[in-house]
């Protein structure tokens, strides 16, 4: 599973990761509080925190973990892009469902634990969801969007192919690439799900 951190555990303790218990508390603690501080997309957000059908066995699998490992996660992301949109929500609800503390940072504002997740050691690819312990021990880490995600948006992307990026065609182009992952949306975001728990599985 490519979402899987490949870093070692170590590599992020808190004696080495700017990610301390204090600063993991800084982050907005609610879905509300995210969309009180964004000023893009806020209808977009709230259109995939309304739309997502959780599958209870997977969330109750979730469930289970935080109640015997205090699992909590952190949450990086941007209210420009689309990834997010769907990602974000996500991590609210399974909050909500599960009780799990997540806490939500904007990346721009926060580079120095953007820095810590780079995806392919390079690239500030969003949203990132960091699962720790209760002793605020890192578990893994997930990144930008599930395989399931990655493989169907493959052959959308065709629709943007040759046209020039700012152009009308190109944002008509766009704007039926993004309604098609909005259709599809329903899947990936179950996916999501599906794959913080496997990272869980593997190190639990």
């Amino acid at each position: 599973m490519s979402a899987a951190s490949t870093l070692t555990r170590n590599e992020h303790t808190p004696e080495n990761s700017v990610v301390t218990t204090e600063r993991f508390s800084q982050g907005f603690s609610s879905f509300q509080e995210w969309m009180d501080a964004i000023e893009l997309n806020k209808e977009k957000f709230q259109m995939h925190y309304d739309e997502w059908t959780h599958n209870p066995e997977d969330i109750n699998v979730l469930k289970a973990y935080v109640e015997s490992h205090g699992i909590k996660a952190l949450c990086i992301g941007e209210d420009w892009c689309p990834d997010v949109w769907r990602g974000l929500p996500v991590m609210a609800r399974i909050s909500e469902l599960t009780g799990m503390e997540v806490r939500l940072f904007i990346r721009d504002d926060n580079s120095d634990i953007m820095d810590e997740f780079l995806k392919d050691g390079e690239f500030e690819s969003i949203p990132v969801v960091v699962l720790y312990d209760r002793d605020h021990n890192y578990l893994g880490h997930w990144i930008e969007r599930a395989d399931q995600a990655n493989a169907e948006m493959q052959p959308l992307l065709s629709m943007l192919h040759g046209k020039e990026r700012g152009s009308d065609e190109w944002q008509e182009a766009r704007n039926n690439y993004l309604n098609k992952t909005v259709e599809l949306a329903q899947g990936w975001r179950d996916a999501q799900l599906s794959e913080l728990n496997a990272i869980l599985d593997e190190v639990l």
